[in-house]
This record gives structure tokens, sequence and C-alpha cells, in this order.
């Protein structure tokens, strides 16, 4: 899968999804390490990659609207660590396809995986 990981996401998970056969581009990769949510949405939507996220401000659908993008997955971990992310995120994405994420809002957990269309 196509991925962009947020600024939070530490260098360490895309090498490990990397690993894993993900194309991997992490936000402060391409300057955006201090960028505000909109601006990280819009290029995860322009560089049609999956934005994986650990902000709950994603969920907000009315500060951020969408019509269509790839998909957006909001992991809830806490403590927020490497293995954590590692554990709930490789074996959802291994599990699932791009098509099935587009234009969804997936908030992955350890108890529960909910899945909101977005796209109007």
């Amino acid at each position: 899968m196509r991925l962009y990981l947020d600024q939070m996401l530490q260098a360490d998970l895309a090498a490990i999804l990397r690993t894993d056969g993900h194309d991997v581009v992490r936000a402060s990769d391409t300057g955006q390490a201090t960028a505000d949510d909109s601006e990280i949405l819009a290029h995860a939507v322009a560089s049609n990659r999956i934005l994986v996220t650990l902000d709950e401000h994603f969920g907000d659908w009315a500060i951020l609207p969408l019509s269509r993008h790839p998909g957006v997955v909001r992991l809830k971990i806490n403590p927020t660590t490497t293995d954590r992310a590692e554990s709930l995120l490789l074996p959802f994405l291994r599990s699932h396809s791009e098509r099935q994420l587009a234009n969804h809002l997936v908030i992955l957990s350890a108890r529960s995986t909910r899945w909101i269309g977005t796209s109007r």
C-alpha cells in the first residue's frame, strides 16, 4: 500500500512497514514536520496515499471535509510506541486492500476497528 505517515509516527515504524512491502513516505520527509492537519491531509490526498495518524482531529470531518480520498487510518494506542503501532497496523494492512480503504476513516484500536464512510 501507498502510505503517508503523519509527523508523530517514527522513522522506525516507516522502516518496518517498508520491510513488509509498503510504499511509505513520512510527513517529515516532505517538509511537513510542523504542518497542520489540513496540510497533511491535502498532501496525502494529492499524492494518492493512505494517511496513517495518531491524531484524533482527523476524525472531525466538519473541520476536515472530504469528498474522495485514498483513506485515513487513525491509530488509537496508549502508550504510543512503535511496537504497539506495528502490532495493530501490520495485521490490518495485510488483511485489507487500498480499494477497501478508499473514502473511509478507519479508527483502529486493540479492542475494535471502526469504519466510517467519509465521501459525500
